[in-house]
């Protein structure tokens, strides 16, 4: 996970949490601040980016009942308490029922770094790992649709495995009905940009106009194709349908992103079922930036 965690501090008085923001911030930390549980339970749910530091003595619900709720939603959520001298005893079954660590106030702000730290290790290191399950677990089920044992689809299986993690661009072409998208679905969930957005568009389903504001904008209502798919995968079906125009801003936009690229192209060519081949429809500059990898 690239981006940089949070921490969430709730306390019900101002200047506690004022004061212990300003010195996380000064460490380095991004913070947001709460001035009750229940209004950090508006934001904090399963897999929230971030560590909570929360008072244990607040009105309405207070540090332990918070806590409950927190471990309920994440048991793996990372939460600091602060107490008072006279609460030390409730902090440590608060730590007996999840709570990470505890401070007494008033407390040391190096201590408080180092807690922070510890914590936001913590908890990168779980939702890293929570990521990583789930792309084995999505790539697995696109690859479990492409049906079939012989030798042929056994080199597919391979092939796509060997291309989703290379860093080039993908041409797939083919005749109607072989299954060319879902081979692009595949070669995207089992590569490094399987958490990021996969975004499909047919150049066949737009008039030239439209399709230009589809894929570089200006849109009426959302991001552009470019914008939508940045990091992950823009999805090109029937690449063949694109004017000479689009092919031209298309070059430039694969030009400008330098290599590696930061949003890889998989274009879909139905030439073939045509009686001709993807080179006989694109420009030669842009066939070659998208037929670094080929899959037929």
């Amino acid at each position: 996970m690239s981006r940089k965690l949070k921490i969430a501090i709730v306390d019900d008085e101002p200047d506690m949490r004022e004061s212990i923001s300003q010195w996380l911030v000064l460490s380095g930390f991004d913070t947001e601040t709460y001035a009750s549980a229940e209004d950090a339970l508006k934001v904090i749910g399963a897999d929230w980016p971030g560590v909570v530091v929360s008072d244990i003595r607040m009105p309405g619900m207070d540090g332990i009942a918070f806590l409950k709720r927190l471990m309920g939603l994440d048991s793996a959520l990372p939460v600091i308490l602060i107490t008072g001298h006279g609460d030390v005893p409730m902090a440590v079954e608060a730590m007996r029922l999840g709570a990470m660590d505890f401070m007494e106030k008033p407390f040391n702000p190096d201590k408080m770094t180092q807690l922070a730290k510890k914590a936001t290790q913590a908890r990168r290191m779980t939702l890293d790992n929570r990521a990583l399950r789930r792309d084995l677990s999505e790539g697995q089920q696109v690859m479990s649709k492409l049906i079939g044992s012989s030798p042929v689809m056994e080199r597919l299986r391979e092939d796509i495995l060997d291309l989703g993690q290379a860093d080039g661009h993908v041409l797939i072409d083919g005749e109607t009905g072989t299954g060319k998208t879902l081979v692009a679905h595949a070669l995207h969930a089992v590569g490094p940009r399987a958490t990021k957005k996969f975004v499909p568009v047919s150049c066949a389903a737009y008039n030239d106009e439209a399709l230009a504001a589809r894929l570089f904008g200006p849109m009426e209502d959302g991001l552009p194709a470019v914008e939508e798919a940045r990091g992950g995968t823009l999805c090109l079906e029937d690449v063949e349908a694109l004017s000479e125009g689009l092919q031209a801003r298309l070059l430039a936009f694969i030009s400008e992103q330098g290599t590696p690229a930061e949003t890889r192209i998989i274009a879909i060519s139905n030439a073939r079922g045509e009686g001709r081949k993807a080179e006989d429809s694109l420009r030669p500059d842009l066939f070659y930036r998208l037929s670094a990898l080929k899959i037929a």
